[in-house]
Order: structure tokens, then sequence, then C-alpha cells
């Protein structure tokens, strides 16, 4: 989960890995550190986030160099545990992404070789491996060094002398940008739109000598492997602020648009292109992990209603780990960033057990696209704060176009329901911009409750995964606690947590599950908690259980997750605002987990 940014080119390379780094910092930032290539080999690193390096680091002449921003998981966050980390003799430099799982013995044996270690990390073993196997080839010395390790990893290797970076992976994400006279390499493409937007995506074990001029793709055995640049459709201003305080605030107000582009073309083809044509499935199970699993929880509710085929969910470090069915379901795997570590096993694990597999994910040419029979891609356009908004809300867009083309498959949409879904979904950003003008009330809203230390959420059928995600998105960005329940459980032991300083929010759209909703607030109430609900436009009923209401627009049921979540993005986000918290990085947890 930490970034890594490199630049072999003619320009001075310290503010260019700065200026990239920056854009990485959701990745970690427990600690960075530049690496830089001139006369000689100077590195330089700093606890804290990357302003404290740039505030303090001296000038580094050089052309070539590595930086990296660290999420902790093995040592403290120290400046001695920062990357890049050193040789014996201060010429190599290695900055790394994942976990050497094998790192204890190795130090061991490294140690007792004469190596002297100088960090509490995993990473370091990296360092000394390559330096006892230089012998004036880099490229090998990684190769060699590679061989030996057990674990995940993306690492870039600079040397004292060397005009080249040498980076490889496996299951941790590494890109290399294309320049003119110049060449990149970053975790994640946004790091480096700014400078191209020509891509060179990696499998798992190439080794690639990046130099000024060239690039060049090695396979595990020392083979040049031929790649062709893709071409990002991205442009910087989708990665900047634009204006808005944060990127959050950012990326909740471009929801209707991340909707529209979505939609954009998919409806209509599904007549003409089906995912799976003539094969139809009677299980479905969803894969996921975090808010993706939120995602998927509401999936199960849209594909059963609409193609009403059993849909079951399995969080994704858990799936390999499950016996085989004797089903042979359709597996949907959700992941964001189309990297997250475990939900890449998992899909490794369902084409081992011989499963179609389909994935929803936001990132063209991540990993998992290449480990699935098919993927639905969200068009949400790049994410930057740690908080998932826009891409929970197109995902949620993919599993109404995915439960669509089952239903059609299994013949269970007819066509006239089928175009009234289409219809609601074309709605939807409209429905979505309703809530967003109503941001004023919210915020006013938030401050009024910012100051509780416990905050419950409720809902029922499909919107019971829409209060997980609204507890969930709160207890990440503003540290209230909070906990998400289905409102018929409350009887069930949550009732005996309820206090009048626990706000609870209540999600009450009018469907066959309104009457007890109004019990379940009704009971809530009577224990003295103060309720928040959300509910439709033109509901009188509401306000009368209610301390507090957010009104959304009336849609039918099926669709109203995606306004009633938006109003709780916003609602988690003036909370936070209002409590100071760091919003677009929230204290020990990284956007994207390639970790397991």
């Amino acid at each position: 989960m930490c970034g890594i940014v490199g630049y072999v080119g003619s320009r001075e390379a310290q503010p260019l890995l700065l200026d990239s780094l920056k854009r990485l910092e959701y990745r970690g930032y427990d600690s960075s550190g530049l690496a830089v290539v001139g006369a000689s080999l100077q590195i330089f690193k700093s606890e804290g986030e990357i302003a404290v390096l740039e505030g303090k680091m001296p000038r580094m002449q050089g052309s070539i160099g590595i930086a990296h921003t660290r999420w902790a998981t093995q040592g403290k966050p120290t400046t001695v545990n920062a990357h890049p980390l050193a040789d014996c003799a201060g010429k190599i430099a290695v900055v790394h992404n994942g976990i050497i799982s094998n790192f204890m013995e190795l130090r061991e044996s490294m140690t007792r070789d004469g190596h002297t270690f100088t960090s509490d990390t995993d990473s370091e073993v990296f360092a000394h491996l390559v330096e006892s196997e230089y012998k004036g080839d880099l490229v090998q010395a990684v190769m060699k060094a590679v061989s030996r390790i057990e674990g995940t990893y993306a690492f870039a290797v600079v040397a004292e002398g060397r005009d080249e970076i040498v980076v490889t992976r496996r299951e941790s994400p590494l890109v290399v940008g294309l320049g003119d006279g110049e060449n990149f390499i970053a975790s994640d493409v946004t790091a480096l739109l700014k400078y191209t937007n020509r891509m060179v995506y990696l499998e798992d074990a190439e080794v690639v000598k990046v130099t000024k001029a060239s690039v060049t793709v090695f396979d595990a055995s020392g083979n040049v492997v031929p790649k062709t640049a893709q071409k990002i459709m991205w442009n910087l201003d989708d990665a900047e602020k634009a204006g808005y305080p944060h990127f959050m605030l950012k990326e909740i107000f471009e929801q209707p648009t991340a909707i529209h582009d979505s939609l954009l073309g998919r409806i209509e083809s599904l007549d003409t292109e089906p995912f799976f044509q003539g094969t139809p499935y009677s299980r479905v199970k969803i894969v996921a992990c975090g808010t993706s699993y939120h995602a998927g929880l509401v999936g199960k509710y849209i594909i059963e209603e609409l193609s009403k085929i059993p849909t079951t969910l399995q969080i994704s470090s858990e799936y390999r780990y499950s016996p085989v069915s004797r089903e042979n379901p359709l597996i949907v795997l959700i992941t964001q960033s189309g990297e997250t570590s475990d939900t890449l096993a998992a899909a490794r694990e369902a084409r081992k057990r011989g499963n179609k597999t389909i994935a929803i994910a936001n990132v063209m040419g991540s990993a998992i696209t290449r480990e699935v029979d098919h993927v639905i891609y969200t068009r949400a356009g790049p994410e930057i704060g740690v908080a998932a908004t826009k891409t929970f809300v197109t995902q949620l867009i993919a599993l109404y176009i995915l439960a669509m083309d089952l239903g059609t498959q299994n013949r269970t949409l007819s066509a006239l329901a089928k175009r009234s879904v289409i219809g609601q979904l074309r709605n939807l950003p409209r429905a979505v911009q309703d809530v967003l003008n109503k941001s004023p009330e919210i915020e006013e809203l938030a401050k009024k409750y910012a100051s509780a230390r416990d905050m419950f959420f409720i809902g029922r059928n499909i919107n019971y995964p829409i209060a997980m995600e609204g507890a969930l998105k709160t207890k990440e960005i503003s540290y209230i606690h909070g906990e998400g329940f289905p409102a018929g459980e409350l009887k069930h032991g949550p009732l005996a947590l309820l206090t009048k300083d626990s706000p609870v929010v209540a999600i009450a759209a009018k469907d066959h599950t309104y009457e007890k909703m109004l019990a379940n607030i009704s009971e809530v109430s009577a224990r003295g908690s103060p309720v928040i609900a959300i509910g439709y436009e033109g509901d009188t009923d509401l306000q009368k259980f209610a301390d507090d209401v957010i009104y959304i627009r009336e849609i039918p049921p099926l669709f109203s997750p995606v306004p009633i979540v938006v109003a709780l993005q916003l609602w988690s986000y003036y909370l936070a605002k209002e409590r100071g918290c760091a919003i677009d990085k929230p204290r020990n947890i990284a956007k994207t987990v390639t970790v397991e």
C-alpha cells in the first residue's frame, strides 16, 4: 500500500519526484524519501508526511531517481525505516511495496555473511540481496535477488554510476510511463498524468530496465518481452482538487457525471453484446472486501430482484480458504483499484476451480483485468480520497447493468421491465444532483451531531448495506465510532448500546419494510437516542418519529441506495470537517490494499 515513483531523463529528478510522490500520498503517509543518482547516490528520507520531507531536504542534483511514500507493515513509521533503503556501501538504493514473507531467514543468513542492517523493515533485505548479486549488471542482480524472495513486491532499484532504474513486480502494482527522451515509473498512473498518458503495464515476475531512451522488459528467464503502450484517457484535471477543499468532496460532487459515464453506451449494447451469451447461470457469488463488499451486498438484492438468480457473498480474504461448492456459480469480483491483493487471490482461486469470472473495476489495465473472463469498467475516473465515494456508486451502476444482462440471459426480465429499469438508471444523475443541492442543509445538521463519540446506522432490505457503508465512511474519516445494523436486529443486542449521546441514522425509504422501519425508529427514540432519518420528500409521517430528517427525491426502492449513500457520504464528510480531521488522509489506512 506504499507509493513508488521513479524518473530517468534529462531534467532534474528531485522536483519531479516530489511532485509525482504527492499524487500518491493517499497510498501511505507514515514516512517518505528520495534517492537521486548524480555524481554520487544521494538518499534523504523523513518520518511524517511528504510536506515534512520537502521542508527539510537538501538539494539533490541528478537526473535519475526513485521515491517512496510509506504505509508501515513491518517496522514502525520512523525515519530509519523509511525508504529508500541502501546496501552496506550506500551504493545501491531500493524502494519496495509489498511484504517479503521470508525476510527473517534471509536477514539472519545475510547477517552471518557480514551484511549490516540499519532498519527493522523486511524491505532492506532486498537491497543486500542485490548488493551480493551485483557484478556490474543491475538487471541480472535484480533477477537473481528476486529469485530468493517469497511474498509480494514492487521493487525499484538504482545504483551509483548507473543510468537506469530496474523494476520488477509480483502482485503489487507498478506501471512504466513513456515520455520523449525520458521515462517514468509509478505505483499508479495518477502520479504520472502531468507528464505522460502512455503506460506500459507489467505482468508478475517481469523485470524492466528503464533508461531515458528505452524501456526493455524481460521475463523471469531473461527473454525480452515485447510490450504495447496503452493510452490513458484520464487527464491531469481529473487528479486535481479543482478548487474543492478536499478530494473527497470533489469526488462526491463528480458522481452525477460518473454515473452518466458509467451508463454511456452500456445499456444500448446489452441486447447485442451480452457478457455471457448463451450461458445461463443458476447461482452467482460476489467476492469483495471493504466498501466493495458493501456494494456487493447491495448487488445481491439487485441481482436477485432483476434476474431471480440466488446470490451469495464472501469476503475476498476468506474465499480461497472456503471449501469448493458443488455448484458452479458465476464469480463476480469487485475491486476499485483492480489491485486489491485478496481479491486478486480470489480471482486466481476461482479460475482454478473452473468458475467463470467477471470483475468490476475502475482502472484499465489493472491486474484483475488479466485474471478474469470479463470486465465491467466503472468509468469513475481517478479517485484520490482514501474514502471511496464515486467508485462505490459506479460499482452499484455496474451491478444494475450486470443484473439486467443476467435477467435477459435467463429470460426472467421482460422487455417492458428492462425498459423501466433503464429509465430509472437514466434518472439517477438527477436524483444524486438533488442530494448534492442539499449539502448546506446536511452540513448544518452534521455540526449538530459532530461531538458524538458513537453513532449507529440502521436500515432494512436493500438499504441495510447502505447503513453499513454509512457507518464505515463515518468511522474512517471522522473517527466517530460508527456501526451499521439491520434495523430488525436492534433487539438482539444493539439496543443495549443506545444512550442520549449516541445518535442513530435511520434509512426509511418507502418500501415494503417502511412500517417496520418506523417501529424500529420508535424503539430507538424510546431509549432517548436522537434519530436522524433519511426518507423521501413528501413523507410527512417520518418527521413525527425522528428528531431530524434528510429528504431525498422519491424513486423506486430498488434504486434508492444511490442517492441515499450520497447523502451519507456528505454526512460523514461534514462530520469530519467539523471535527478537524484529515479527510483525504485518515490515520492508519491507505487507499489500495495490496498486501494481505
